[in-house]
Formats: structure tokens, C-alpha cells, sequence
């Protein structure tokens, strides 16, 4: 954008809604002040109204163009008290500027949820707001006009003290209007200010005012603007150039010490960079090229061939620590073809030698070190000169991204560091009403239609989603449906959505039609219908016949949040709408430091085996993948990489991979082997505190779980404010419309896994490629498959939860018992209390509950993030639940393999159904003694309930308790070993079991 533009902010404030009552008569009046850019503008009160109606613009100024998309536009809502009384607060709301919207016809409507301005703040309701911003170009500058005003020199010569009585009248009616534009503003910034304008009043009374100029009206002034406007007239030129001097030393400053801090999770590591620009060749050849040739020890590397006096500027990077020399040798090379033996002959332009232990150390922020021309020496080399430069620097040199790297092949683009972005995923919601005029005998010739019912269904395909509605049989040619059916879409937006009207009896399509997805609206909430639109059925494409038409209703919601992972993993939970973004509540920085002992998965030239490894890290839409470390069992990475934090509760995925496909001639079918992973959930870390650690690799393999090795992470989860970390956990998971019109469960599978499928496509046709077995091992793709390991494993997290009321009831059964005499007497006094004082009961318990979780922060476990083989019950899965795993859907094994499985599936489902059969024995034996199927016992039961209601009429509850306490925890002596009564009869109750064939 040019830079004489102006960009003004507009904010719509139409209305709220459900506002809390706060002014005691079960009312409030409400008005709106808007804060932006250090400027306020405050709206009507609209008196004794919970929805009140506003429906006033708000205009701002944007000071800096750059920048406002980190600003902040706050919006609070107060209840407008008179008689002098502070204003009652209503509601907050935070918008980020990186969400407003260019200003047109489409300007969305967006309701936003009324914040808290404190834990103990009562807010309710929403306000509707529109946001949008315009350029303005200036009108052109009129040309400037023939004066007989003196040079600047004799300007220059004016007394100063006439330019400081000037300064003084232009200074005081600006600030008797900035006083004026206060006392609107607020009465408490009027009281604070009235001692300095007095002042400066009194400074100015010496000097007549001058007339001052015709005043405009403004409808909603700025507090700040006054401010501003009178800087910038008092300020003279040198100032103006002072003051963006220190901004451009401000703007250096900050960037320098982001770029200090931009690796310290990592260790530096030494690079020795080789820029070579080009060369100056006295008498080159016609049909010659020339090359650069590098030579350090062992290690050899060419720049292009180009003509002479062209330029390389090409950048080597070389790991210092790899290093075999103590010198490097820099050449230039001339090749010339030889036509008749059909070889290129090379010869030696000169050469320059550099000692290691003289070359230069650049650390950034310092500046590039600019290159030299040095004289080449050598046989053939009169005149001959290079323009290179040497330096010793890091992995946070600005050139290391772009230049050929030793430790990573070069210049192999899939060996190189690269960020990938999700694609924006949308649900799409299709509402299928009704069809009319449709020509069912425009399909099939005769009268055969005529005299059949029709069975019609509507089927919507976009990409390759496909669903249908449900089957309707009528009589009438205007079927309706009234049924959603919902996909997912990414951006860039599949072009067309196409629905087709089909006849189940003689499969045949009526007709079809297409929409263009671009033109589909999109809405953000429930509280605005999309509108509904008829398209006519085409027959075929050909003859492009009328079959009827269709009426449907499609909008793209974008107050969704579109899964593409497992729900117990997710990273992101934000809707799609930019509108309903909320602003980070802080910073994940993930340091990549390396690995150690890692196993080698192939080999190399077919005798010794080797890994080339690279890790990939994914958090919310940002995929992250670091440099390709060739032949390395103990690869260093020292790659740190950030992610902004919108929800505590999200988790990192980070796995490790071996890289077969940066030789494309030789990955023709080969796929990057998976060497491991690890998650680590962000609500387990501390804040602003740094874990440096060494995680173990496990993978699982069909012949069962293998250690690939050792990877070496750092991590810190910075937060800037507690106060909206806190609220976070307040929060729901998901944005509002997943609890307003929620979608089911069987349909939140099939579309987190159309997400996935779109996520692995976009990924994998990206430059360079991430392929697609990656992107399912990151996604687990493969969770909702069966497993034999996975269940047990989840069996056996049940029973671990359910121990710990296991353990409780053992230790009441060793009270009951007297194990531990002691212990059973002091149960027995707590008994007593309780009884006598009931209404200490939850005040102890929560007491209790604060101390001993108190005392457990000292002994909690190690945060870890590797996975757990025990918890995942890989020390006890056999080799043939293994292969079941790892088996495709259907099958591909023998028969009679899978007919063993399906035999240990039924002996296993044949527990289960014990299982589930005694529960549900339970709750019916509870029913029958309601519902009379045993006459007898139900008779008994309704005679007990009559003598206890009057027995607990005459005998105090209190007494009872104890009573009860006391039996219950009786001595052994005074028990017998038999069932209890209580337990006896319910036992004999009848259950349904007997009536199940």
C-alpha cells in the first residue's frame, strides 16, 4: 500500500441481547465505549432496555498501517448510572485486528459473547457487531504557487523570539480545544488535567489569541487525537526526522533481540559459509564455462558452470565439526567440450587458499560480511580475480536456509527445512427441501415408469465426498426431504457442488444440477438462516434437457471447528470464522536438538546400513520439518521453531522418520519409515519454564515393539497473563455452534476422516512433498480400526481407575474387620463427630482434600512424553494380535487365520456379553421390586417401608446414623460368615434373564 494512503477503522454497533440487570429494577441502560489506537469513542444510552438497540458508527483512524494487525479493539459495555454514580460494568469484548475485514456489500454480521472483567464478574448476553476498514487516497497535491517570500536563508535569520511567540499562539488554541475534546471524553481525565491547562493558560495570557478558525462538528470525537495533531504542528522538521530515527532504532532493536533469543533452546553450531559471487576472467575463452570449485580435506563441491564474467552467487554452508583440513582451497575451473572425443576438459584458473584459523566469526544481528576480490594464483592465472567472502557463523545466519548444506546433501530440496500450512477446512451444510416438475419418464422410454412408484433419493457429491439423503416413495412428482447432509470443504474451494436426482427401482439418474461452491454464503452462528435457492435439473450434459427443479438451502458454517485429528489429541480447537478468532494466551517454543543411538533401517550401497533422519513437529495448522541429517546415527538438528497457544488443553505431536525419497531416482515405490513419536499436552507444563530432556523412540513393528533410539527435545510454554489462562479452563472445548446444532457422533467420525484424507492430499502435493504415510502417522489415521493390544489397553485403564474405589473399599472392609484396632476406634470417634456435628462434614472433606493434595505436588512423577509400552500393553501382545493390527480392511490373510481370529473375538465378546448380561441383571432385579413381578417379595418390601417410616417418625435420624455406623463396623466377633440379609433378598429378586432366547 502506498504510503500517503489513510486507512480509516468503521465499527458498527447494532444491538445487544439478554443483557444482565443491573440497575436494581430488574433493568440497565446501556452504552458502548470503543478503544482503538488510543482513541475512544463512546456510543447512546439507550435507557432501561436488555436488548438495546444502537445501530451507530464508529470511526477510527489507523496511525499505523503496518501494525494493526497486532492491535486490540476493546469494546465495554456499561450500565449508565446518574446522580454522579460510577457506571456499572456489563461486558467486555477483545477483537484482534488481524480479523477485520475489508470493507463492501459483505460485510458479516457477528455476535460476540460479552466477557468477564474478572473471575467474580456476573456478565451474560452478546453484542452484534459489524467491523470493517477503507483506504482513502489523498487528493493530489495542488502545484505550488509564485510567492515573493524570501529565500530559505533569510528565513533562516529570523529573530527567535517571534518564532517563540508563534509557537505559543498556535499552541493555545490547540489546548483549549484538547480541553474542550476532554471535558466530552470524561469528567476524571477533566479533573486531572485542569491544573496543567490552567497553567499553560496563564503562560499564553501575555499574547492576544488569534481568531480562530471556522470549528466542524464531530459526532464521536477522539480522546487522543487532539494530542496528536498538536505534536505534529508544534514539531519542526529536525524532530520529525529525530522521532522516526528512534522508531527505525526501536523497530532494529527489537528484531536483534528476537533474533538472540531466536535459538536458545538449541546449541549453536559451527558452520564454516562460503559465499562465492563471481569472477574476473583477463582472457576466457569463446566456448568455455566456468565453475568454482571448493576443496576442503576430503570434502569437494561445484558451483553451476556458467560463461565468463557471469555471477554464481551461490552460499556453501559446511559443518565445522565434519571437517578434515585446516585449510580451504577455492578455484575456479574452465571446462571445454572436445567434440571429437565427446569429454569436457577441464583446466585451472587459479586458486586462493584461506587458513581456517584466520577466518572471521559473524554472529547475527551483525551484518553480512560483504565480499572481497582476491587475486588468483596458479599456473594460466595473469589477472585472473574472485569475489568471495569467508566466515565462521551458526545455524542462525540468515544465509544458512538458502545455502548447500554438508551435513543434509546440498541442495536436495526434500532434504532441506520447510513449514507447511493445514488447509482451511469448512463445514458445509447442505439442506435438501424438495424437487418439483420432475420428468420421471424422461429417463427410461415406454410406459413402464407410468405405472411403477417411484423411489427417489438426492445424492451430493463434492470432490470425492459423496452422500445421499434417505429414500422416499410417493405418488407425487414434489417430493420433500428437509434432510442435512454436511462435508467437508478446504480452501481453495472445490468449484462446483453437484447434486443429482436418482430413481432407486431402475438406477437410473432424472436429473442433475451444480453449484458453484464461490457463491455459497457463509455464516458464523444459528442466528442467521442462510437463504434457500432453486436449480434446475438437467437430464444430461449434451442435450442439457429441463428434468424439474430442486430447492436446497447451502451455506458454509464457519462456527464450526473442522477436526482432522483425533479428538484426544487435537492441537486446535478455534472455529474457522477469522470473526470469532480470539487473541493467543501465549507462546510454545519447541527445540530440536537432536538424536542418539538411532538403529539403521536400510542400507547403504547394499552393504552397511545407514539412516538419514528428520524429525516433523505438527501444532493447530503449522507443520514443521527440519533438515534431512544423511548418514547419521547421531544427527544434531539445533532447529527451534514457535507456535502461538489459543487453548492450555491441546496437544504437540513430534515424530522422528527415516527419509527414502530425496533420490528420486532410486524412491521410485519406497516410503519414509517411521521411526517413532512422542505428544506432550501443554496443560502439563509450567509456564515460562524450560524442559530440556531425552525421550525414548518406540515404534511398533509386526513382530512386535523396537526402541529405534533417542531424541532430544526442549520445550517452554510461555504466557503472558495468568488471568486468561485461568479462564481458558473455564471455557468449553469447542466453539459454541458444536453445543447449539451439534453434530452426532457417527457423523463426526466420517467427517474427521474426510478431513484427514483432504489434509494428507493438500500436504502431499506440496513442494517439497510431505508424504502421505507421515501425515497419517502424525494423525493417527488408523485409530478407529480394531485392535486386540488397544482394547485390553483400555481395559485395563478402567480397572486402574476403578482400583483406586477398589482400595477404599479394602480399607473400610479392614475397619470393618478390625485389622488394625487402632485405626477402627479412631474411625469410630470420627463417626461420632460427624453424627453430633453435621455441618462440619464438607468443610472437612474439602479441608482434607486441600492438604493431601497439597503434600503430593512435592512427590508428583516427572513430566514425560514418550510413549508408555506398559500403558499401551506391548509387554504382553502376541505375534499373532500383532498381524491382526497390522492387517488391511478386509482382510488379507488365509482363511483359516482369520477364522482363529474370529474365534478369539468370539470367546472375548463372549465375556463381554457375561458382563454386560449381570449388570443389566442389577438394574432389572431394582425394576421387578417396583413393578410387582414378585408379589411377594414386593409385598414384603412395601411392610418393611411402612415400619421404617414410623419407626424413623419416633427415633431422631441422628440416632439412627450412629446406630447404623456402629452395626457396621462391629467387631468380627459379633459377625457370622454368611450374606446379609438385605443382600439375600435382593438377590432373590426375579430378573429378565430367563425370558432371553
Amino acid at each position: 500500500m502506498a504510503a500517503n494512503c489513510t486507512r480509516k477503522l468503521t465499527v458498527e454497533i447494532c444491538n445487544a441481547k439478554n443483557l444482565m440487570p443491573k440497575d436494581g429494577q430488574g433493568t440497565s441502560s446501556a452504552y458502548v465505549i470503543v478503544d482503538f489506537d488510543g482513541q475512544r469513542r463512546r456510543t447512546n444510552t439507550i435507557f432501561r432496555d436488555l436488548n438495546p438497540q444502537w445501530d451507530e458508527k464508529l470511526e477510527f483512524l489507523v496511525h499505523d498501517v503496518d501494525t494493526m494487525a497486532t492491535e486490540t479493539l476493546e469494546l465495554n459495555v456499561y450500565n449508565d448510572k446518574k446522580a454522579g454514580k460510577r457506571s456499572t460494568f456489563l461486558g467486555k469484548v477483545r477483537i484482534s485486528g488481524s480479523t477485520f475485514v475489508k470493507s463492501g456489500d459483505d460485510v458479516p454480521l457477528v455476535y460476540y459473547p460479552l466477557e468477564k472483567r474478572s473471575v467474580f464478574s456476573q456478565i451474560k448476553g452478546e453484542i452484534s457487531l459489524k467491523v470493517s476498514y477503507v483506504d482513502d487516497e489523498p487528493p493530489p497535491a495542488p502545484a505550488p504557487e509564485k510567492s515573493d517570500a524570501p529565500p530559505p536563508a533569510a528565513a533562516e535569520e529570523k529573530p527567535k523570539e517571534e518564532e517563540k511567540k508563534e509557537e505559543k499562539k498556535e499552541d493555545k488554541p490547540a489546548e483549549e480545544e484538547k480541553k474542550e475534546e476532554e471535558k466530552k471524553a470524561s469528567p476524571e481525565e477533566e479533573k486531572k488535567e485542569d491544573k496543567p491547562a490552567e497553567q499553560n493558560a496563564e503562560a499564553a495570557s501575555a499574547v492576544p489569541p488569534p481568531t480562530p478558525p471556522p470549528s466542524t462538528e464531530v459526532q464521536h470525537p477522539p480522546i487522543a487525537q487532539q494530542k496528536l495533531v498538536q505534536e505534529k504542528s508544534v514539531a519542526s522538521d529536525h524532530s520529525k526526522n529525530m522521532e522516526i530515527e528512534s522508531k527505525l532504532f526501536r523497530k532494529i532493536s527489537s528484531v536483534s533481540s528476537d533474533r538472540r533469543i531466536a535459538f536458545d533452546l538449541v546449541d549453536p553450531m559451527p558452520f564454516l559459509y562460503i559465499r562465492v559471487v563471481k569472477a574476473k576472467i583477463s582472457n576466457p575463452a569463446g566456448d568455455s564455462s566456468f565453475c568454482a570449485k571448493i576443496v576442503i580435506g576430503t570434502h569437494s563441491v561445484k558451483t553451476k558452470s556458467l560463461s565468463a564474467n557471469n555471477e554464481w552467487d551461490q552460499v556453501f554452508a559446511f559443518d565445522k565439526e565434519g571437517l578434515n583440513s585446516t585449510s580451504v582451497e577455492v578455484s575456479i575451473r574452465a571446462e571445454k567440450k572436445v567434440a571429437e572425443k565427446d569429454t569436457t576438459e577441464e583446466t585451472s584458473a587459479g586458486t586462493v587458499c584461506f587458513d581456517l584459523q584466520e577466518v572471521p566469526k559473524r554472529v547475527p544481528p551483525d551484518s553480512p560480511l560483504a565480499p572481497q576480490w582476491y587475486s588468483l594464483e596458479g599456473e594460466g592465472s595473469p589477472g585472473n580475480d574472485i569475489m568471495l567472502s569467508v566466515w565462521v557463523g551458526t545455524q542462525a545466519d540468515e544465509a544458512f536456509q538458502e545455502a548447500w548444506q554438508s551435513d543434509s546433501g546440498g541442495l536436495i530440496q526434500d532434504t532441506r527445512a520447510s513449514v507447511y500450512l493445514s488447509p482451511k477446512l469448512w463445514y458445509l451444510r447442505l439442506t435438501v427441501i424438495q424437487t418439483q416438475d420432475l420428468q420421471l419418464g424422461s429417463g427410461t422410454p415406454g410406459p413402464e415408469p407410468k405405472l411403477r412408484i417411484p423411489e427417489l433419493y438426492v445424492k451430493a457429491q463434492l470432490g470425492a465426498q459423496l452422500f445421499k439423503t434417505s429414500r422416499t416413495t410417493i405418488g407425487s412428482i414434489n417430493p420433500t426431504w428437509n434432510e442435512d447432509l454436511v462435508f467437508v470443504a478446504a480452501e481453495p474451494f472445490e468449484p462446483f457442488l453437484t447434486l443429482t436426482v436418482e430413481d432407486v427401482t431402475n438406477g437410473q439418474p432424472i436429473g442433475h444440477a451444480k453449484v458453484q461452491v464461490a457463491t455459497v454464503d457463509k455464516r458464523t452462528d444459528d442466528k442467521s438462516e442462510p437463504r434457500s435457492r432453486w436449480f434446475n435439473l438437467i437430464a444430461d450434459e449434451v442435450n442439457k434437457a429441463y428434468a424439474g427443479r430442486i430447492h436446497v438451502r447451502v451455506c458454509l458454517e464457519g462456527g464450526y471447528h473442522v477436526l482432522d485429528e483425533a479428538a484426544h489429541v487435537t492441537s486446535d480447537v478455534r472455529a474457522t470464522a477469522n470473526q470469532l478468532a480470539k487473541p493467543p494466551i501465549g507462546l510454545l517454543e519447541v527445540g530440536i536438538r537432536g538424536a542418539t543411538n538411532l538403529l539403521p533401517v536400510k542400507t547403504k550401497d547394499g552393504t552397511c546400513g545407514t539412516t538419514d533422519a528428520y524429525v516433523v513437529a505438527k501444532y493447530g495448522p503449522k507443520w514443521v520439518r527440519t533438515r534431512t541429517i544423511l548418514d547419521r546415527f547421531n544427527p544434531r538438528w539445533n532447529e527451534q521453531y514457535t507456535w502461538d497457544v489459543y487453548d492450555p488443553c491441546t496437544v504437540l505431536t513430534i515424530g522422528v522418520f527415516d527419509n527414502a525419497r530425496y533420490k528420486h531416482d532410486e524412491a521410485e515405490g519406497k516410503k519414509d519409515v517411521r521411526l517413532g513419536k512422542l505428544r506432550v499436552r501443554l496443560s502439563t507444563l509450567d509456564t515460562n519454564r524450560v524442559y530440556v530432556g531425552t525421550y525414548s523412540l518406540m515404534v511398533l513393528l509386526p513382530t512386535g515393539a523396537k526402541k529405534m533410539g533417542e531424541i532430544e527435545i526442549a520445550l517452554r510454554f510461555s504466557c503472558s497473563s495468568w488471568i486468561s489462562l485461568i479462564q481458558a479452563y473455564a471455557n468449553p472445548m469447542l466453539p459454541r455452534m458444536h453445543y447449539v446444532k451439534p453434530l452426532g457422533s457417527a457423523q463426526q467420525d466420517i467427517l474427521r476422516h474426510c478431513a484427514m484424507r483432504i489434509v494428507t492430499a493438500r500436504l502431499a502435493r506440496s513442494e517439497p512433498a510431505l508424504s502421505q504415510e507421515v501425515v497419517q502417522f502424525m494423525l493417527d489415521t488408523d485409530m478407529h480400526m480394531w485392535s486386540m493390544r488397544r482394547s485390553k489397553a483400555n481395559w485395563f485403564r478402567v480397572v486402574g481407575c476403578l482400583s483406586r474405589a477398589a482400595s477404599i473399599a479394602r480399607w473400610i472392609d479392614g475397619i470393618q474387620t478390625w485389622m488394625h484396632p487402632p485405626t477402627a476406634i479412631l474411625v469410630h470417634i470420627l463417626l461420632v463427630a460427624i453424627v453430633l456435628c453435621p455441618h462440619l462434614i464438607l468443610p472437612t472433606i474439602c479441608m482434607y482434600a486441600f492438604m493431601i493434595i497439597s503434600l503430593r505436588f512435592r512427590y508428583r512423577q516427572r513430566t514425560s512424553f514418550a510413549m508408555d509400552p506398559r500403558l499401551s500393553y506391548l509387554d504382553a501382545v502376541g505375534p499373532d494380535e500383532l498381524d491382526e493390527e497390522f492387517d488391511g480392511f478386509p482382510s488379507g490373510r488365509s482363511e483359516d487365520q482369520v477364522r482363529v481370529r474370529y474365534d478369539r473375538l468370539r470367546a472375548v465378546a463372549g465375556r463381554a456379553q457375561t458382563l454386560l448380561g449381570d449388570i443389566g441383571a442389577q438394574g432389572e432385579r431394582l425394576e421387578a421390586l417396583f413393578n410387582w413381578r414378585d408379589p411377594r417379595a414386593t409385598g414384603i418390601f412395601v411392610v418393611v417401608c411402612l415400619l421404617a417410616s414410623l419407626m424413623f417418625y419416633v427415633v431422631p435420624f441422628k440416632a439412627f446414623v450412629l446406630a447404623f455406623g456402629f452395626y457396621y463396623l462391629r467387631h468380627p466377633r459379633f459377625r457370622h460368615d454368611m450374606p446379609s440379609l438385605p443382600l439375600n433378598f435382593f438377590r432373590r429378586l426375579p430378573p429378565q434373564s430367563d425370558r432371553i432366547m
